[in-house]
């Protein structure tokens, strides 16, 4: 399977900028080595024709982000992340597309496409007027600091210091003050003494122009207010949110929308916590004292939204720096609201490697009040305890819903597959649909245990088990047995699974059209082995730079990369050569059947091991849901089983 462009992100066709032509972004690419560029910030190895390293956007420690220099691409397989040259520079330096294309130029020695007269003249007083409002905002932020340190700041000081923020924190966050008083202009005066006009102030929302502006001048916008600057991506200041001292009905005020800011495409200290989540995972609380509290403790990945709920803007800034942002909620009525906001955003733009998890805090508490009160440690135990987006969502709509009777379940599971269906991956959508589905189908299984008394100490025993010998859920159906007298269900005891693992893997290096028949399949299954696991990436890593590579190229590959011995231990097994797929002049339905039997006792042996976990579940608990999970799984381990013998039986064993 080879790599394939996306056309959500192909620079030439988007429309993000029709000053540079598809001829000169080529020329461009192909002037640059990316892997030069992508190198300054990641350790890159040679891999073959490739370059590999850990991946920038996401916490892994086996790499699996590769650089394709000769294609002009980078690719991640653990969490998707695409682009070329300009696209890094766009995602790791925060440049907008025009910035990209220009730094690469220069450090190339290309002259940029010349534009009309016009175009220029439009484009240098846009870019000028860009850079006016940015000194305004950095001017400001300089007067706010000076502003917090005087004696009028001493309220803001004792505010500050009441939460307990040190004094590193006031100066590595450039926190402010915005001064009251009688004088409604104090800002302005004090920038127009260092040159700045009054429409250039305005529109950096910094001033306030009255509706009726016959003899007013424009007033300061922040007016007796602790004051927090918020950069952009490159880290310049664009914003401010202002926290009100005193008794005022607007507890925060915001910067306005202006050309710099706007505030549902931008979230509080995001240049910071996406650097600090490359050894972690990326957080998300309500406020900006949440984040300087969190920072302190110990947790610098945090950011906030600027006053609204998440946005499919901010979301997408989220999943650049991490493949599972968590979201921190308060676990009371309007946290729970808060999240399902954020689910119902999120669910369109779910993807592979892109999901959310969610942190509920105690009720009535915000991090700051958690970590103050019980230290940095019980945060992180929230944080290990985070629920998977499908938990949240079950929580949500199941968990206390009322499902007592057909019609209320079916009112309910409604509500819940009218939301999937919003999922716009199909493979991701289907998947969200057999989770639900299962768990739903054990609500209405439970109820024929509902109003039973169980025997004290005693599991209640389910039909069609016979009398006068005790019932083990983990009793193994009958055809297990048969598929055990074969040669590719022959077990090693305790290693049956890495029996099984190794034969999926010894199948694809012997067949390797196996791999581009069955990608994701090969991708989304478990390994539980880690040499082995290693080996499938390495794999699906050759398959997916070399499209059509054969048996000897595939090898070849593997080796390069230091997987010589794990070939030959799988290759020269005695119980793996014997098996007819295995042999090079296997038909390409035997291979076919060989895989799919392979594939199917991969999910016998998964089955059973979950089957042993809710049989202890249900030991400890004696609960009607560990039941229903405990006979769900034992339906479920029957029909793999006997499906994988009537698949022998019917189509014949390749053993």
């Amino acid at each position: 399977m080879a790599y394939r462009r996306n056309p959500a992100t192909d620079i030439e066709t988007n429309g993000k900028n029709m000053r540079f032509s598809p001829r000169f972004l080529d020329e461009l690419r192909e002037r640059i080595s990316l892997a030069d560029l992508v190198g300054r910030r990641v350790k890159l190895q040679r891999a073959g024709r490739e370059w590999k390293g850990l991946c920038p956007f996401h916490q892994e420690k086996t790499p699996s982000f590769h650089v394709v220099e000769d294609k002009n691409f980078y690719h991640c397989f653990g969490c998707g992340a695409h682009g070329d040259a300009i696209r890094w520079l766009e995602e790791t330096e925060g440049m907008s597309f025009p910035e990209a294309v220009e730094e690469l130029a220069r450090h190339a020695g290309m002259p940029l496409p010349k534009r009309d007269p016009e175009t220029a003249r439009r484009e240098r007083d846009a870019e000028d007027h860009r850079g006016r409002l940015l000194a305004a905002m950095e001017a400001a932020t300089r007067f706010y600091q000076q502003q917090l340190g005087s004696s009028e700041g001493a309220s803001a000081r004792d505010y500050l210091k009441a939460r307990g923020v040190t004094a590193e924190s006031v100066l590595e966050f450039r926190l402010g003050f915005a001064p009251g008083g009688a004088r409604r202009d104090r800002l302005a005066a004090a920038l127009a003494a260092q040159g700045f006009d009054t429409d250039t102030l305005v529109d950096a929302g910094l001033l306030i122009r009255p509706r009726k502006a016959e003899g007013r001048a424009p007033f300061d916008r922040f007016r007796e207010r602790l004051i927090f600057p918020i950069g952009d991506a490159r880290g310049r200041i664009i914003a401010f949110g202002g926290r009100a001292l005193d008794d005022h009905p607007a507890k925060y005020l915001n910067s306005p929308e202006t050309p710099l800011f706007h505030k549902g495409e931008g979230l509080y200290r995001y240049r910071e916590a996406r650097a600090a989540a490359r050894d972690g995972n990326i957080l998300v609380v309500e406020g900006y004292m949440d984040v300087i509290a969190l920072a302190q403790a110990g947790f610098p990945q945090a950011v906030a939204p600027l006053g609204t709920a998440l946005s499919e803007a901010q979301l997408a800034l989220l999943w650049r720096a991490a493949a599972e942002p968590l979201l921190c909620f308060d676990g009371d009525a309007a946290g729970l609201k808060a999240a399902d906001r954020a689910i119902e955003r999120a669910l369109p733009l779910l993807a592979a490697g892109r999901s959310l998890r969610f942190v509920l805090l105690p009720g009535g508490m915000d991090p700051d009040d958690l970590i103050r009160r019980e230290g940095a440690n019980a945060f992180a135990r929230l944080i290990e305890s985070a629920l998977p987006l499908i938990d949240m969502l079950w929580r949500l709509m199941v968990e206390n819903a009322d499902t007592s009777t057909p019609e209320r379940r079916a009112a309910v599971e409604q509500a819940v597959f009218t939301r999937l269906r919003t999922i716009a991956d199909e493979r991701l959508r289907e998947l969200y649909f057999r989770e639900m589905g299962a768990r739903l189908r054990r609500i209405g299984r439970s109820s024929w245990v509902a109003g039973r008394q169980k025997p004290a100490g005693r599991a209640p025993r389910p039909r069609g088990h016979g009398a006068g010998r005790p019932w083990r859920a983990t009793e193994v159906p009958r055809s297990r047995g048969r598929l055990l007298e074969t040669r590719l269900g022959r077990s090693k005891g305790p290693g049956e699974r890495r029996h099984a693992e190794e034969l999926c893997l010894a199948l694809v290096l012997q067949h390797p059209q196996l791999a581009e028949r069955h990608f994701e399949k090969l991708t989304t299954m478990v390994i539980g082995d880690p040499a082995l696991d290693s080996l499938r990436t390495e794999i699906l890593s050759a398959m997916g730079s070399t499209p059509d590579l054969d048996r000897e190229g595939l090898r070849a590959h593997l080796k390069e990369r230091g997987h010589d011995g794990a070939i030959r231990r799988l290759m020269h097994s005695d119980v793996i050569r014997s098996l007819r797929f295995m042999n090079a002049s296997a038909s390409e339905q035997e291979v076919e059947r060989g895989w799919r039997q392979v594939i199917a006792r991969l999910r016998c042996l998964a089955l059973e091991e979950e089957l042993k976990e809710a049989e202890e579940r249900y030991g400890r608990e004696l609960s009607d849901s560990a039941l229903d999970r405990l006979l769900a799984l034992r339906e479920e381990m029957e029909r793999a089983y006997a499906a994988l013998l009537e698949d022998e039986d019917h189509g014949g064993r390749v053993a």
